[in-house]
């Protein structure tokens, strides 16, 4: 059970968007939610989960002591519970507890979440024996700043190659991948995970609208796209890494102008798991359909929330 938040005795409040990689065991799923519940100080916001990503997405936030906590907490539980060896899901994945990003929300800076992320994996490496990553901001090597080349290869590549390659020895913890994986643990700003739904089964033309966004491939500033086939559509699956400067309507406007181009159109689009307010200034109701989005979705609505529960 959720405890009133101290947000405004305490003026520092980080949150945390962990991923993890079951979205079909409900039981799983709920015992790692009671785990981070269970931390005094820490509050859930929100919870999804995708059958076909096999995949989970829980928000929290709260103080940097009860937010380390519950991290650890969390990232334990999934370890006992979930086995990467027998894990498949259409998302990239590499360990029970994927990801497990710090956000600075109130009185934090991106530094002091940069010493979190480090000193959460040190003892995530130590403790539970789990090779960790530092990734984004918290990343001791510039190669590692970006999650992708982390999980080049996915579970079973860095699995296999963990002893015989030094390019992928992991920050913290054993060169050995058991079967919790491995878990990559960073600091970033807030980012956005989009999804859109084309009126096609064809991955092929996700696939091609995805590397025609995404930054890396020289698309859109601070797009990460996949493209992939999610309840018998193509999906163009998102993270929007700075919403000010590429916003959700222009990521979306774009998204319809390459779709056409195939004769395709957008079915539906989705935000999966929180979104600031100003984020949703002058998206076109057309992309993100009624239900799609709810006032439970922004994060602000939580933060009143909590301000009121004390």
């Amino acid at each position: 059970m959720n405890r009133p938040l101290q947000v405004a005795r305490s003026r520092k409040l980080v949150e945390c968007i962990p991923n993890f990689s079951e979205g079909r065991r409900t039981k799983v799923v709920d015992s790692i939610v009671e785990a981070i519940a269970s931390v005094p100080g820490s509050l859930l916001l929100d919870r999804s989960s995708d059958v076909d990503h096999n995949r989970s997405v829980v928000t929290f936030v709260g103080s940097p002591t009860s937010v380390s906590q519950a991290a650890f907490a969390a990232i334990s539980t999934a370890a006992e519970l979930i086995d990467m060896d027998i894990h498949q899901g259409e998302h990239p994945r590499m360990g029970a507890t994927d990801v497990v990003p710090l956000v600075p929300i109130e009185g934090m800076t991106m530094l002091d979440c940069v010493q979190m992320a480090r000193t959460l994996g040190q003892r995530v490496g130590c403790r539970l024996g789990i090779p960790v990553y530092l990734y984004e901001q918290a990343a001791f090597r510039s190669d590692r700043s970006n999650l992708a080349n982390i999980r080049r290869g996915e579970y079973e590549g860095i699995r296999d190659s963990i002893a015989v390659d030094p390019e992928i020895v992991p920050d913290f913890g054993p060169g050995i991948v058991k079967s919790a994986g491995v878990t990559a643990i960073g600091a970033r700003a807030p980012l956005i995970a989009f999804n859109v739904y084309l009126t096609t089964n064809d991955v092929r033309i996700a696939k091609l609208i995805s590397k025609s966004i995404r930054h890396s491939s020289g698309g859109m500033p601070f797009v990460r796209a996949l493209g992939m086939l999610v309840g018998g559509l193509a999906q163009v699956s998102m993270n929007l890494i700075d919403y000010r400067r590429t916003p959700v309507a222009r990521v979306a406007e774009r998204i319809s102008r390459e779709a056409a181009s195939f004769g395709v159109a957008i079915q539906y689009s989705e935000i999966v798991g929180l979104i600031p307010r100003e984020a949703l200034v002058d998206v076109p109701l057309w992309h993100l359909p009624s239900g799609q989005v709810t006032a439970n979705q922004v994060i602000e609505t939580h933060l009143l929330e909590a301000v009121q529960s004390e």
